[in-house]
């Protein structure tokens, strides 16, 4: 497991890009790694966008088991992520048609936005 913390700046969607990009060479995760990379920015942008309270940050955290990735950003944030039928915002569905699986999970506060990717190697 590789976790970073990151501050409430549209600048860090990037360094979360380049973190997962890192870990994934670390791992040998190599395959599919375009489509991990792309949903973390949409996830690290929807919790910038909807999750982050003024002052606070978004948790990264990415783990590797039995050939998959997951890949989880914690905010604390009210609400849940959801696929809503609208003009902007469209990275669920995004991360939705690249990911194997994905959903929410409540915390306190806020929640965890998640998605996995299987049976990815070198």
């Amino acid at each position: 497991m590789q976790e970073r913390l990151y501050s409430r700046s549209p600048q860090t969607v990037c360094a979360a890009r380049h973190f997962t990009r890192d870990t994934l060479k670390v791992w040998g995760r190599g395959s599919r790694r375009d489509d991990v990379l792309l949903c973390v920015s949409e996830l690290a942008t929807n919790a910038l966008r909807y999750g982050v309270p003024r002052g606070r940050g978004y948790l990264l955290r990415l783990l590797t088991y039995d050939g998959t990735v997951r890949v989880e950003v914690h905010d604390s944030g009210p609400g849940m992520s959801r696929i809503e039928e609208r003009t902007a915002g469209r990275g669920l569905l995004l991360v939705g048609a690249l990911a194997d699986a994905w959903g929410v999970l409540p915390r306190a506060p806020g929640k965890v936005v998640w998605c996995e990717f299987r049976g990815l190697g070198c």
